[in-house]
């Protein structure tokens, strides 16, 4: 989509898949967001803080894991979306959103879509062999997580929170995977991810809060309503607590602190300016999010790298 282009209020917009690709392989790659990397960056970037801070100390992280978590990460969210819109196709018809998705539009059958999912879930099982066996025992079981996803906006207003207990869990196997172990840092490490999702992903939830309440979907943008700003400065304030909780029983330096104070001013400028009651600065403030993950993870590496 060009700068100049007005958004549209579906998330199916044109792109490289339609320009690039055949139009058999179109729907499939949009039903795996291809042709959309935000959420992509936001799965993979706790996975990559993780293995930078198992990195020994003036050295580099294992390149070996970024590059297998960086594909996981694509053909992982690939099989969530996926399994999120064969869920949730019914209610994407009725949110002017997602009608366009290709499982709601029609584009893709159910049964392909169940074809798709097992490729992709077959290539996830693949990259988890290649990791040490607690790490691959952590993929194994987030696989729970991202079943049980779909269903919590139908009993909880707190859809959110399980998000973030799913997309952080790279967190604890990227550790896993570059140390053979959990250890206290990933922990507050996958914490501090957990808030950080609260804070982006009820931002996204404010694009849908008007269809949700009108076909009972339940969304933290629904619950905090008008003291989102509020909720959304606690979780900030959390999410920072436990990355200066990670910096120190990580043993990080200078480096680290001062990309903490970087992803506190993005977090205030993100909390200051959104207007969530405008479903396109929403979005814009979303995306945003994936310089807050640059700017730790070029913290975290950096601290590790120059032992400072």
């Amino acid at each position: 989509m060009s700068p100049a282009e007005p958004l549209s209020p579906s998330d199916m917009r044109s792109g490289w898949v339609e320009r690039y690709l055949p139009p058999v392989f179109r729907p499939y790659a949009q039903l795996a967001r291809l042709d959309r990397p935000i959420g992509t960056w936001l799965l993979l970037f706790p996975g990559c803080w993780a293995i930078a801070l198992a990195a020994p100390a003036g050295g580099w992280p294992n390149l070996w894991l970024l590059f297998l978590f960086a594909f996981g990460s694509v053909v992982m969210r690939g099989a969530g979306c996926t399994f999120n819109d064969m869920v949730d196709r019914n209610y994407d018809r009725q949110v002017a959103r997602t009608a366009d998705r290709p499982l709601a539009s029609g584009a893709i059958g159910l049964f392909g879509a169940i074809v798709f999912l097992v490729i992709q879930l077959l290539i996830g099982l693949f990259i988890l062999l290649l990791l040490r066996p607690l790490a691959a025992g952590l993929g194994i079981a987030s696989l729970l997580l991202v079943a049980a996803y779909p269903f919590m906006k139908r009993i909880t207003y707190w859809p959110q929170a399980f998000l973030g207990l799913t997309f952080n869990w790279g967190a604890l196997m990227g550790y896993a995977a570059a140390t053979g172990e959990i250890a206290l840092p990933a922990v507050a490490l996958y914490g501090a991810g957990i808030a950080w999702t609260m804070v982006y992903d009820t931002i996204y939830a404010h694009q849908d809060k008007e269809d949700d309440a009108l076909i009972g979907v339940r969304s933290t943008a629904l619950k905090f309503g008008g003291r989102t700003k509020w909720w959304l400065g606690l979780f900030a304030a959390v999410m920072l607590a436990l990355l200066a909780l990670t910096i120190l029983l990580g043993g990080l330096g200078r480096i680290a602190w001062l990309a903490l104070a970087g992803a506190a001013l993005h977090l205030a400028w993100q909390i200051a300016f959104v207007d969530v009651d405008n479903p396109a600065d929403c979005l814009k403030k979303f995306r945003a999010n994936r310089w807050l993950g640059w700017i730790v993870f070029a913290g975290i590496l950096g601290s590790r790298f120059f032992n400072l």
